[in-house]
């Protein structure tokens, strides 16, 4: 195979010695493009050539000042922390940032669309959500180096994915305006971003060096001066007029007509800084590896920096219109705040991390459950334990095993019935109500009741331990059963809490889907306004489960506001045959 990236069947840039260099590389000859080969289309195929080209320009306008956030980020911790090099350049070497999308610097675009995101992992594996197009990947092909970030075309139509090399692969309409992975780099490239138009794209290196390509202008770089700390991301300025680059200790550079409003770099992080995003109406966000964002110029929406992380945070971007974000870790875990919807994370199991993610305009459709939509199948629990129960019989795709409720056994069938449920097991956990002094979670001390939420964290930890040592998978979805039969409190906040540690408690250990089950009608009458960026199972009995799919947001609007997955649409006590499942059990639907 030929080297990564480079060009098949065309030539690349001539560098010409007679043009100024500086630590980032040569500068080379902008002559015309070598021949292209664009793929797009199916499961993880294709790749792209790349034809470098950097301007030799001198740097401009360039603010380098660190100073104090000129904002409060609330839960995050700020204690002194040490930040070893090496932890650092692995970061460096690892994560992308993806600021720039289609939705943000195309206004009429994100007017008549989805704010969704795209995820991409170091071997170019792309995941869409919320409807974002897929256009193809390089998920299948031996890369020199690995991907480290994503951007976005103006409509969404295609993106860009670059290597530490600075490789450039497109996709779709993303046009290949030229890389730099044929020449050698003093510092590894970390992240790319792209024009306002799509026109172009820069890439940084971790010593600040920034590459231009296609009419991306060249505003400045930090390739030849000292840093604190190594580059870790970028993001363009709305107009394509400036950018940003962002260390791992939070300082910013700012260069062109991008604003400098505030940066980290004279603070102690208790861990280091691996990408930031723009707001298209202003200001910044950058977040740390233990998922605590900092804003500047702009809100602060929420953040996981005191909610305990068994993966580290490696991107972050921006909804459309800049009121909210996502951040990923890196097993494709996403998190939203704001008006960032939830469209779902990565499977479990991935071949490679993730390492970048990008802001999308899509349909809003969600692909991303345990099962294919239109399938059908049952949840089960201690009540189906033989020989007193049953197991339900086959076929079904759906299977749904109680794990506990917390205070009392294990389900004692609880291995046999995962092996029932086979390849569609997901597992749920019945709550109840209690309180608890103390949990690993330290996000409970600033929860409406901390005692509840605390009680949902080590309960929901329990089960997962509980699962594990039963020798069940619990690499699946998981879900919590809310429901009116515990003796819930009457205060909904105290309830709230109480749910909110519990995923936190799952999600701490390392699962990307933790949902929510709760019949639509009685959901806010236990936990109030409370509303997860969670996936939702909906126990909506004697109705066609594929009306309540897609007409329960619009009746119950207090709901989680994660995709609609299931509707357990039939019990024994409410039946509805349907899909040829018996009614002598819980019957489910996948969306």
């Amino acid at each position: 195979m030929t080297r990564d990236g480079d060009v098949i069947g065309g030539t690349g840039g001539v560098i010409d010695p007679a043009l100024h260099t500086d630590e980032t590389g040569p500068t080379l000859a902008r002559g015309s493009l070598a021949s292209e080969r664009r793929l797009s289309g199916a499961s993880f195929p294709g790749s792209h050539p790349r034809n470098p080209r950097e301007y030799a320009n001198i740097m401009v306008t360039t603010n380098v000042e660190r100073r104090p956030p000129t904002r409060t980020t609330a839960h995050r911790h700020r204690g002194p922390g040490m930040i070893l090099a090496l932890v650092i350049a692995v970061v460096a070497m690892l994560t992308g940032t993806q600021v720039v999308s289609g939705a943000t610097s195309s206004p009429a675009v994100a007017a008549t669309g989805i704010s969704a995101y795209w995820l991409v992992a170091s071997d170019g594996g792309i995941f869409s959500f919320g409807g974002a197009g897929f256009y193809g990947s390089t998920g299948n092909l031996a890369l020199n180096k690995p991907i480290v970030g994503m951007a976005g075309t103006a409509d969404s139509h295609g993106y860009w994915l670059v290597a530490s090399d600075g490789g450039v692969f497109s996709f779709g309409d993303a046009r290949f305006h030229g890389s730099t992975g044929n020449i050698r780099l003093n510092k590894p490239v970390v992240g790319m971003a792209a024009t306002h138009d799509g026109g172009g794209y820069w890439l940084v290196a971790s010593d600040g060096g920034v590459f231009t390509f296609g009419n991306a202008p060249f505003y400045g770089s930090m390739g030849s001066r000292p840093l604190n700390q190594p580059i870790v991301g970028m993001a363009a300025t709305p107009d394509g007029g400036g950018y940003w680059l962002v260390a791992a200790d939070g300082g910013i550079f700012s260069f062109g007509d991008a604003h400098f409003y505030g940066s980290t770099g004279n603070l102690h992080l208790n861990k280091p800084i691996v990408g930031m995003t723009a707001n298209p109406n202003g200001g910044y966000w950058f977040a740390a590896s233990d998922g605590g964002i900092f804003a500047f110029g702009t809100p602060f929406y929420g953040s996981l920096g005191n909610v305990p992380q068994s993966r580290p945070i490696v991107a972050v971007t921006a909804s459309a219109d800049g009121g909210g974000y996502w951040f990923s870790n890196n097993n494709g875990a996403v998190t939203s705040y704001g008006n960032a919807t939830y469209w779902g994370s990565a499977p479990q199991v991935i071949n490679r991390p993730v390492v970048g993610m990008a802001q999308a305009t899509g349909s809003g459709s969600f692909t991303g459950s345990s099962y294919p939509s239109g399938s059908f199948g049952y949840d089960i629990s201690k009540w189906q334990c033989q020989p007193l129960g049953s197991l339900p019989p086959q076929p079904h795709t759906i299977g749904i095993v109680q794990v506990e409720e917390p205070g009392f056994p294990v389900n004692p069938c609880l291995a046999q019935q995962a092996a029932w449920a086979g390849a569609g097991l997901n597992l749920y956990v019945f709550m109840n109500y209690g309180n608890a002094s103390s949990s690993g979670d330290p996000a409970c001390n600033t929860a409406a009741d901390p005692s509840t939420c605390n009680y949902g964290f080590n309960a929901a930890q329990q089960a997962f331990k509980d699962a594990r040592s039963a020798g069940v998978n619990t690499a699946v979805a998981w879900w919590l059963d809310v429901e009116t039969g515990p003796s819930w409190s009457q205060s909904a906040a105290s309830n709230a809490a109480l749910v909110q540690g519990a995923i936190e408690g799952l999600k701490s250990e390392g699962l990307n889907s933790v949902g929510i089950y709760a019949s639509p009608g009685l959901w806010s009458t236990i936990v109030g306004n409370y509303r997860p960026a969670v996936p939702y199972w909906a126990a909506d009995w004697g109705l066609d489960p594929r009306t309540t799919c897609g007409n329960v947001r619009s009746k119950y609007p207090g709901l989680p506001t994660g995709p609609v997955q299931i509707v357990q649409y039939s019990s024994p006590s409410a039946p509805y045959p349907l899909g040829g499942m018996s009614t002598a059990f819980d019957d489910d639907y996948a969306c």
